[in-house]
C-alpha cells in the first residue's frame, strides 16, 4: 500500500516538477573546468589587528583578489558590492583580510554577538581552509561587522546528513551537537577584529598556525573559498563560484592559495580549571546543601602538524547548556545531541551511521546516564589527526562508580580512514565498553565492528554506507546492522535513497539506537528552482519524502510516512511551507501515551496539512510558526508551534516559543505545553549573560538555566551557572533542585 502511494507520488512530482522548471525556472550555466588561484605573502612585520586594512602599511603590498560571483538571489552574476581580500602570514601567524565595500554602511545588519552566532542573518564574511587539499575535510572561519569568532570543523565535504545537498549553513551552536559533516563545536584559538566605516566594514583575521592541522612539507598549497552574505539583500556570493545545491563547505570546489610556508609543529595547551559548586536536591528527605570543590586539567599537544593528542583529568562539563526538553509522543527512544567540547573536536571523524536513528558511536554514552544525570569521569584521552594516508581516531575514558546504582566503566574507541579522490574513503570503527567497577565481572563487556565507505560519482553524485556487527555476552546471532544510501544532486533537483537493516539483537551501547529489529526503506526527491518575475518570488522549492519500516521477522509495517511539499521563499526573505502528510503507525504493543492514556495495539492510516509560515529573520521582531493538523492513533491531534524572536542591536536578544500539542484519540483526550524562552545579553564579544527557562506540563516541572560567561582564549574564562528545577503548583511551586556552579578555566600556550 505505501509503496503504490511511493510511485504514485514520484511521477506526479516528476511531472510536476519538469513543467513548473520549463515554465518559470532559470538555470545557470556552471563551468568549474578553472577555479581561481591567489598567493600568499610573507610579512617581515605583522599587521595591527584593528580591522583597519586600507591604513596598515603590513599589508601595502600585499595583492588583493576582488572578483566574487552571486549564489543568490541572482546566482552566476557578479557580486552587487566590491570585496578585497588579502592573505599573508609571518613565521607563526596565518593571516586573512577583507575589504567589504557597501554604498550604503547605514543600512549593514548586525544580528548578534555571540560566539558562533548564526552568520546567515547579518552581513557576514567567511572562509574555509582545506589545509590537507583533499576536498573532503578543512577549517571554517568567520565573523560579522561586530566582530564575532565562528569556527567550525568540516569532514566529508559537510555531508552530514540523507542526501548530498546544499543549503545554508549558521548557527545553532547548541543544536548541531556532533553528528554531521559541520561540527560548530570546535573552537579553536584565534583572534579577529572589524570596523564599520564610511565605505562599509573591514575585518582582520590572525589564526596561529598551531591552531590548524596541515601536512609536514615545508611550502603548501591550501584549498580555500570565501563567501560574503549582504542581509538586506539577501545575496550570497562566493570567490569560487558554486552552483546553488552547494555551499561553502563543498571544499572540492574551491580554489586555491599557494605559496605558504609554514613552521614546525609545536604546540602544547595546559588548561586547568577549578569548579566550586553548592547544590541542593529537594526530592532527598532531610536534604541539605551540599558544596563541593573540584579541580581538573585538559591538555592538548600536537606530536606532528597533523596529530593531535589531547587529556584530560577529573572531567567536568558544568559550564554546557542543559539540554533542551522535548515531549514524547510516539513509543520510540528520543534523540539528545552532544554538546560537550571535549567530545565534539574532530568528532566528525568517529561519526558513522544515521543521525538520529542507528549511531555507531554517540559520545552522550560516556558520563551522561539514562535520564540525563552527569556521571563522574576520572579522564581519558584522545589521539586524532592524520598518519600518513590515513586518518586515525583512538579515544580512551574511564568513569567512577556512584553508589550501588551505576558502575564505573572504561570505554574505548578506535577509527581508521582512508581517504581517495573525488570525496571517497573506507574506513573501520571499534567500540569497546568494559564494566570496571566492584560488582562487574569479566562478562560485562559490549563491543561493535564496522566497515563504512563512500564513493562520489563525478562532481554531483555520492553512494555510501555501513556493515555493523555488535558483541555482547551469551548472544551468538542476529547482532548486525547494515545501510546504504545514495544521492545525485544538481541545480534543479536533488535525488536520494537509502536501505537499512537492524537486527533484533544489534545492541550499540556505545551508540544510539533508535528502535531495533526493522527494515527501512526511504526516498527523497527535492527540487529547487527560481522563477523570473513570479509573485516578488525569490525560490521555490517542491519537494517530496517518504519512507517507512518494517518488522524484520513478520514484514509488519510499523511506520509508513509520505511529505509533499512546497517551499515559497519570497525575495523579502518571508517563507511560506504549504504540506500534505501520509501517515501509517503500525502499533505491536499497547503503550501509554499520556497519564491514563492508553494506545492500543492496531495499524492507523492518517492523513495531515502542514502550514509553516516565517517572516525575515534578520528583522529586530520576527516570527514563525508551523502548523499541522490531521488525524493521529485513531483520532486527531492538532499542533501549533509558534516562535518569536525580538533583538536590540546586536547585543539583547531573546525567543520566545511553544510547542502545543491538543490530543483527542479514542484512549482519552490531553493537552501537552513547551514553552522555551532565551534571553542573551552580550557585554562584549567575550562577556555574556544567557538564560534559558523550560515550562513543561507533561513532566510537570519548570526549570531555569542561567549562564555567566567571560570568555578567554578557545572558550576558556570565567563560567557563573544557577539551575533551578520546580513542580508546576501554584507559582513558583515546590523546587526540586536548585544549584550555583563557579568554574574558571585558563588556557596556557606553553609555545606562545
Amino acid at each position: 500500500m505505501i509503496f503504490k502511494v511511493f510511485a504514485q507520488t514520484a511521477s506526479v512530482f516528476a511531472v510536476t516538477h519538469l513543467f513548473l522548471v520549463s515554465s518559470f525556472g532559470r538555470q545557470i550555466q556552471f563551468d568549474d573546468s578553472e577555479r581561481p588561484v591567489m598567493s600568499a605573502v610573507p610579512l617581515s612585520e605583522a599587521p595591527v589587528l584593528d580591522g583597519i586594512v586600507s591604513g596598515d602599511p603590513a599589508w601595502h603590498n600585499v595583492r588583493a583578489v576582488s572578483t566574487f560571483w552571486q549564489q543568490a538571489p541572482n546566482d552566476g552574476e557578479p557580486a552587487s558590492e566590491r570585496t578585497e581580500i588579502r592573505i599573508a602570514y609571518t613565521e607563526d601567524i596565518f593571516y586573512v583580510s577583507a575589504i567589504l565595500f557597501d554604498r550604503n554602511p547605514e543600512a549593514i545588519i548586525v544580528s548578534d554577538s555571540r560566539r558562533d552566532a548564526s552568520l546567515d542573518d547579518t552581513d557576514s564574511f567567511r572562509f574555509i581552509l582545506d589545509t590537507f587539499r583533499d576536498s573532503q575535510n578543512g577549517f571554517v572561519f568567520g565573523t560579522n561587522p561586530a566582530g564575532i569568532e565562528y569556527d567550525a570543523q568540516v569532514t566529508n565535504a559537510g555531508q552530514g546528513g540523507f542526501g548530498g545537498g546544499g543549503g545554508s549553513f549558521g548557527g545553532g551552536r547548541q543544536r548541531r551537537g556532533s553528528g554531521g559533516g559541520l561540527n560548530l563545536n570546535w573552537d579553536g584559538s584565534w583572534e579577529v577584529a572589524t570596523v564599520i566605516n564610511e565605505s562599509g566594514w573591514s575585518v582582520e583575521f590572525a589564526i596561529p598556525f598551531r591552531t590548524l592541522r596541515f601536512p609536514s612539507s615545508d611550502v603548501q598549497t591550501w584549498g580555500i573559498n570565501f563567501q560574503r552574505n549582504i542581509r538586506r539583500r539577501n545575496e550570497k556570493s562566493f570567490w569560487a563560484q558554486l552552483p546553488r545545491q552547494y555551499n561553502l563547505t563543498r571544499v572540492s570546489l574551491a580554489g586555491e592559495i599557494n605559496g605558504i610556508r609554514v613552521p614546525k609543529s609545536r604546540n602544547l595547551k595546559v588548561m586547568p580549571y577549578a569548579l566550586s559548586s553548592t547544590q541542593r536536591d529537594y526530592e532527598i528527605e532531610d536534604s541539605k546543601l551540599e558544596n563541593t570543590g573540584e579541580f581538573g586539567i585538559d591538555v592538548k599537544y600536537s606530536l606532528t602538524s597533523s596529530l593531535t593528542l589531547d587529556a584530560t583529568y577529573n572531567t567536568d562539563f558544568a559550564q554546557v547548556e542543559v539540554d533542551e526538553q522535548q515531549v514524547n509522543l510516539d513509543r520510540f527512544s528520543l534523540f539528545f545531541p552532544e554538546k560537550r567540547p571535549f567530545f565534539l573536536e574532530n568528532a566528525g571523524l568517529f561519526s558513522v551511521g544515521e543521525r538520529g536513528e542507528v549511531e555507531l558511536f554517540f559520545s552522550r554514552r560516556i558520563g551522561i546516564d539514562e535520564n540525563g544525570g552527569s556521571v563522574p569521569i576520572v579522564g581519558g584521552g584522545r589521539l586524532s589527526g592524520q598518519v600518513g594516508d590515513f586518518k586515525v581516531g583512538l579515544l580512551e575514558m574511564q568513569t567512577e562508580s556512584v553508589g550501588d546504582e551505576l558502575q564505573a566503566n572504561n570505554f574505548g574507541v578506535a577509527r581508521v580512514v582512508k581517504e581517495f579522490p573525488n570525496r571517497s574513503s573506507l574506513g573501520v570503527l571499534f567500540t569497546n565498553r568494559q564494566g570496571t567497577g566492584s560488582f562487574a565481572d569479566e562478562n560485562d563487556y559490549n563491543r561493535l565492528f564496522a566497515v563504512d565507505g563512500q564513493l562520489g560519482v563525478g562532481e554531483n553524485g555520492h553512494v555510501k554506507g555501513f556493515f555493523a556487527q555488535s558483541s555482547s555476552p551469551d548472544i551468538g546471532d542476529n547482532e548486525f546492522a547494515f545501510r546504504a544510501d545514495g544521492s545525485y544532486s544538481t541545480e534543479t533537483v536533488t535525488l536520494s535513497g537509502g536501505y537499512t537493516e537492524v537486527a533484533s539483537n544489534f545492541n550499540p551501547e556505545i551508540g544510539f539506537l533508535r528502535r531495533s529489529n526493522y527494515r527501512k526503506a526511504s526516498l527523497s526527491i527535492f527540487s529547487r528552482f527560481r522563477p523570473e518575475n513570479f509573485l516578488s518570488l525569490q525560490e521555490i522549492r517542491p519537494h517530496t519524502n517518504m519512507w517507512g519500516y518494517w518488522g524484520r521477522d513478520d514484514a509488519f509495517q510499523e511506520t509508513g510516512y509520505v511529505h509533499i511539499d512546497t517551499h515559497w521563499e519570497f525575495k523579502n526573505a518571508w517563507e511560506i511551507h504549504t504540506g500534505y502528510n501520509l501517515r501509517r503507525e503500525g502499533v505491536r504493543e499497547e503503550f501509554e501515551i499520556s497519564d491514563g492514556v492508553v494506545v492500543p495495539a492496531d495499524t492507523y492510516d492518517h492523513t495531515e496539512i502542514q502550514i509553516v509560515a516565517q517572516t525575515d529573520q534578520s528583522d529586530p521582531i520576527n516570527l514563525s510558526v508551523r502548523t499541522t493538523i490531521g488525524g493521529f492513533f485513531g483520532g486527531d491531534k492538532v499542533s501549533v508551534s509558534p516562535s518569536l524572536k525580538v533583538r536590540y542591536d546586536e547585543a539583547l536578544s531573546t525567543e520566545f516559543s511553544l510547542s502545543h500539542n491538543d490530543v483527542n484519540i479514542p484512549g482519552g483526550a490531553f493537552t501537552t505545553n513547551l514553552f522555551r524562552v532565551r534571553v542573551n545579553y552580550s557585554f562584549s564579544t567575550r562577556i555574556f549573560v544567557q538564560l534559558l527557562g523550560q515550562y513543561n506540563d507533561s513532566d510537570d516541572i519548570w526549570s531555569a538555566n542561567v549562564r555567566f560567561g567571560w570568555l578567554r582564549a578557545a572558550n576558556t574564562g570565567l563560567f557563573v551557572v544557577y539551575n533551578q528545577t520546580n513542580m508546576i503548583d501554584g507559582w513558583p511551586g515546590p523546587v526540586l533542585n536548585k544549584g550555583l556552579t563557579v568554574k574558571y578555566t585558563h588556557l596556557f600556550d606553553v609555545f606562545e
